[in-house]
């Protein structure tokens, strides 16, 4: 076995701060990913942004705070590289770029602000290995955006991104606009094929059904099992959602509103099961830092 590389991969969305760092062991069968730190801090930027366009002082307070721990443990880490991607509400955010300056020049932290597009592409790479040639629909629903990507033959022929997300959808700035966007390129790609589409799910919300549905990796769920998981978690309170479920705050509130988007998008595509692979941007993001360093 050869030298290890340690990558750091940040991920600012909506609804939740990420932070993951990686042990890469380089053998002969190729890289092996080793988890060493995992943060998931629950820092909702989307609900300001989406309702005032900006990130108030009180919440970039924290989130400075958030971001010099961050910088910290790349530092305790001794992490060879590492890459920040802040997604929808850090865009769309009338000061997000400014806050971002100010992380670098305070921190030495480089975020960078990514479109719907680069992050798509981002996540192509780590699910790309749990694919087939036959067709799927890759859903990923953030709490501000949602990308769609479709895949035949293991190649992506298609992607587009549309401002639906779940903290988008709870406080109801998800525009029927947007929606009737998606279902239109929905149907546009799939209701004349013949071929059978499988959903491929991505994002915390779709992970949590899967774990709900008592489900292994690898295997898929029914849309009739997520539309009963659905109407469970609905008919339950808060708290119940909490304390029975065990789901964090920040999740309780927001995987309905979810399942709304992933459940939607499978009936307009006629897709009857959906693939949780369980992985998401800071999984793109190691293997992006890994081919990046393939090349040096």
């Amino acid at each position: 076995m050869e030298n290890s590389l340690k990558f750091g991969a940040i991920d600012i969305g909506s609804n939740a701060i990420r932070m993951q760092i990686t042990n890469v062991l380089q053998t002969t069968k190729g890289p092996v990913f080793k988890k060493l730190e995992y943060v998931r801090f629950p820092m909702r930027l989307g609900k300001e942004v989406f309702e005032e366009g900006r990130i108030s002082d009180q919440m970039k307070s924290k989130f400075m705070n958030l971001m010099h721990a961050f910088s910290l443990l790349v530092d305790l880490y001794g992490v060879t590289d590492y890459m920040g991607c802040a997604t929808s509400a850090m865009r769309e955010a009338e000061n997000g770029q400014e806050i971002l300056d100010e992380v670098k020049a305070t921190f030495d932290l480089d975020i960078q602000l990514i479109d719907g597009e680069t992050e798509a592409s981002m996540i192509n790479d780590a699910i790309l290995e749990h694919l087939s040639d036959k067709t799927y629909l890759h859903i990923d629903v953030g709490g501000g955006s949602t990308e769609l990507n479709v895949y035949k033959g293991g190649q992506k022929i298609q992607s587009a991104s549309f401002k639906i997300g779940s903290v988008r959808r709870l406080s109801k700035h998800d525009a029927p606009e947007s929606w009737g966007e998606m279902e239109r390129w929905v149907k546009a790609n799939f209701s004349k094929k013949i071929d059978r589409v499988t959903a491929v799910g991505t994002g915390g919300n779709i992970n949590k059904f899967f774990e709900l549905a008592g489900k292994k990796q690898g295997r898929v769920m029914s849309l009739i099992k997520l539309k009963q998981l659905q109407m469970y978690v609905s008919s339950l309170s808060m708290d119940d959602r909490i304390f029975e479920l065990q789901l964090n705050p920040d999740r309780a509130d927001v995987i309905v509103p979810a399942s709304d988007i992933y459940i939607s998008v499978m009936k307009w595509a006629g897709a009857h099961s959906i693939l949780v692979p369980n992985v998401g941007l800071k999984d793109g993001i190691m293997k992006y830092l890994w081919k990046k360093h393939q090349l040096i």
